[in-house]
């Protein structure tokens, strides 16, 4: 008789007599964290990482909240309702950039490294085509565990800040198209839409990701016609079955697309690139052939962007006319509106603050968390991503064995 039917293997696996990996206990403790957010100071960042709601909840948990002064103003945040909830207001960064817990939106300036300390936390995004060398080096010396926040996995293995921020880019680029189009200079003073009896608004839409399944939500919303191109055909079905209804779909096939092109309306290049920058689907030749007056919403533009005729824009001059086609090129969209998104990355971040505080500490808190794990790019001052070891020629070490060796 083998061992489930003799009932050994039951009453083994029961009295814990199976070979297991040896369980360490972790201290959790609950501690108290400074938690430190300075004033955002790179161009158009107008977000904030967490609003006066989740401070107040942090505050009442035990934690202190450093702000710098101003630095929720751009998301339309002041002063009195980050100290009404019990954040102490900093008019200089120095105090504040030594808190055990830094937080922020966009990755720290060469001067902010220079006033952290050793054995910090920072949590921030990275913009991995944006940094050198010689900024990974300022802060390896540092010594300091660094969580870029774009790279934090959930238990689903999905990246909840970048499909967060994705859902409020493809929301926000068919409001922002709809304004341009029914601009007298910009677009053909048309109603986004339609109306009875006129022909409703067409939206073409390249890819079909998150970005496009809202953009996709908010034009079908608004009574447009939706097509929408991409070479996966798993992820052009997914977006049907999210969508809950029938939309034009198709595979890259230029004759086809070209065809789309010509009536569009509008245009939302949503394509997502993983190795980098995203390859050029729309040719000069095909934006030549659009109708005067249309609308091309680049939102893969901090990726090189989809259409051959497309370059960066930013906020304050947001478009640009070519081939009577206005293009829309401003990298994160989400900054322009700077108030919801902030809510977004607050929703994101807080618990994660609080589960900290919990399990005593942050290195407890890395040990217990593969999702949280996911995003650390340095370990108490050791990098821990070969791909930006290889790239910059940095030594780096497997995060899975830097956790390990702390047992």
């Amino acid at each position: 008789m083998n061992s489930e039917q003799t009932g050994y293997f039951k009453f083994s696996n029961t009295e814990k007599l199976l070979p297991r990996e040896e369980m360490l206990e972790i201290n959790r403790q609950k501690t108290s964290l400074t938690i430190g957010v300075p004033k955002e100071t790179s161009f158009q960042e107008c977000r904030m990482p967490l609003v006066p709601q989740a401070v107040g909840l942090l505050v009442a948990n035990g934690h202190t909240v450093l702000i710098e002064s101003d630095a929720g103003k751009a998301a339309h945040f002041r002063n009195e309702e980050y100290s009404e909830v019990g954040a102490r207001i900093l008019y200089s960064n120095e105090e504040l950039l030594k808190a055990d817990i830094i937080i922020k939106v966009a990755p720290p300036s060469a001067e902010e490294i220079e006033l952290l300390k050793s054995r910090q936390t920072l949590i921030s995004s990275l913009h991995l085509t944006g940094q050198n060398r010689e900024y990974f080096e300022k802060l390896m010396s540092k010594k300091m565990t660094t969580i870029a926040y774009e790279y934090i996995r959930d238990k689903i293995g999905t990246f909840p800040v970048l499909r967060a921020m994705s859902e409020i880019a493809g929301t926000a680029s068919i409001i922002i198209a709809a304004e341009y189009l029914e601009s007298g200079e910009y677009g053909m003073g048309t109603l986004f839409g339609g109306f009875p009896g006129i022909t409703p608004t067409e939206v073409v839409i390249l890819g079909a990701g998150t970005v496009a399944e809202y953009a996709a939500r908010a034009a079908m919303g608004l009574g447009a016609v939706v097509k929408i191109f991409d070479n996966n055909i798993y992820k052009l079905r997914r977006l049907q079955d999210s969508l809950n209804t029938r939309v034009f779909t198709s595979i890259i096939q230029p004759r086809v697309l070209l065809k789309a092109l010509k009536t569009a309306d509008i245009v939302i290049g949503s394509v997502h690139s993983a190795e980098g920058l995203t390859p050029v689907i729309i040719t000069e030749d095909m934006v030549r052939q659009m109708k005067y007056g249309s609308v091309i919403i680049d939102v893969s533009i901090d990726q090189g962007g989809c259409f051959e005729t497309s370059h960066i824009t930013n906020h304050k001059n947001p478009v640009f006319k070519k081939y009577d086609v206005t293009h829309y090129c401003v990298p994160n969209i989400a900054s322009k509106v700077p108030h919801t998104a902030s809510y977004a990355l607050s929703n994101f971040f807080t618990p994660i603050l609080l589960r900290i505080g919990e399990v005593g500490g942050i290195e407890n808190m890395i040990r217990m968390d593969y999702g949280l794990r996911q995003g650390i790019y340095f370990f108490n001052g050791t990098l821990t991503k070969p791909y930006i070891g290889d790239y910059f020629t940095l030594p780096y070490q497997d995060i899975e064995l830097l956790i390990a060796a702390l047992r």
